[in-house]
């Protein structure tokens, strides 16, 4: 394990007010997304899509790196680039989705486990030979009457830290994903409770396994209530929460945490990440960046309807959102850069 190889990648994730782009949806995932905006679902499409995205002028200034899936990572581009390296030609850093997905827990009715541990060793060796350096898990986390159970919590952990071992053994920076999900009606209180609790768990596997923290990079929900909440918190109420529960639970030893959306609109999501940076920027251990999928994505999709003509206008809306995700990383995105483009 080349620890300072690993040190260098993890920084250079988190470095420059910069952030990371989720474009690793699964095939069902992406089909059901290009459903809705009215796309054909098939492999063409979503490798012309993924095109639109990698070749989008200018997108290296706002990120460092890139999440790919199997299929993806193994693609090239309309002029016969391979995404990776085309991603690299904006210096930005290929990475790789290589959990199996989350799928019904035995014996605990509404929790699942993530799949995805059988292989993984071979699968990260092909993987840093096609251009991957980082790589990332997700496991999901239900807020529900009676659960998560503490089993749910400690096995998605340990899945985790399994994962994270194995990347560092093949020289590929891990993302450890723990999603509480927004689907209920819980309050932030109880979001807090539960994130707090699943950080504690992940932290303490990871340590177990032997996971070096200084090349990790942690991607958590936001502490936010639930979206069928009757309470919905301001975005200072919300970065305050989000920014407490971390304090308990993450070591200063990680070098970054990188926000996923889960299901927040991208205004919902640049809001309360600025209002994190804007009030604690200088005053903690790890930065605060984002790793958006549809936050950054999804008004491009729309836009893009799957024509060719439409391509520089779908990579415009690109290139604003992810421009409005750097000013959240800085701490300076306001509601009327939505208005400027």
């Amino acid at each position: 394990m080349d620890n300072l190889k690993l040190r260098r990648t993890a920084v250079a994730l988190v470095a420059n007010d910069k952030g990371l782009l989720a474009m690793d949806e699964s095939t069902p995932t992406a089909n059901r997304r290009f459903a809705a905006a009215g796309i054909p679902q098939s492999e063409e499409s979503r490798r012309l899509y993924r095109d639109m995205i990698v070749t989008t002028a200018g997108l290296g200034a706002c990120l460092n790196g890139a999440i790919l899936v199997d299929e993806t990572i193994r693609q090239q581009t309309k002029s016969g680039v391979p995404f990776p390296h085309a991603l690299e030609q904006q210096a930005i850093i290929p990475g790789i989705k290589v959990d199996a997905g989350a799928k019904p827990m035995a014996a605990h009715v509404g929790e699942k486990l993530t799949s995805g541990l059988d292989g993984l060793r071979e699968r990260l060796r092909d993987y840093a030979k096609l251009g991957a350096r980082f790589a990332k898990w997700r496991a999901v986390i239900t807020i529900g009457e009676g659960i998560p159970s503490r089993s749910c919590i400690h096995a998605n952990a340990l899945l985790l830290a399994l994962y994270a071992v194995l990347c560092q053994e093949a020289g590929i920076v891990p993302i450890v994903e723990p999603e509480v999900l927004m689907e209920g009606n819980h309050d932030l209180a109880r979001c807090a409770e539960v994130t707090e609790a699943t950080l504690h768990a992940v932290f303490q596997q990871l340590v177990l396994q032997g996971v070096l923290l200084e090349g990790m990079i942690l991607k958590p929900n936001m502490v936010v209530p639930g979206q069928d909440s009757p309470t919905q918190n301001s975005a200072e109420e919300i970065s305050e929460a989000t920014v407490s529960t971390l304090l308990r639970t993450v070591p200063a030893a990680v070098p970054g945490i990188a926000f996923l959306s889960g299901g927040q609109s991208g205004e919902q999501a640049c809001s309360r990440l600025s209002a994190m940076n804007s009030r604690f920027r200088g005053r903690l251990p790890w930065a605060l960046t984002y790793s958006f999928a549809r936050a950054i994505q999804q008004p491009a999709m729309n836009i893009w309807h799957g024509k060719e003509a439409n391509v520089p206008a779908a990579q415009k809306a690109l290139l604003h959102r992810a421009r409005c995700a750097q000013a959240a990383r800085r701490g300076e995105y306001t509601s009327a850069m939505e208005k400027s483009e």
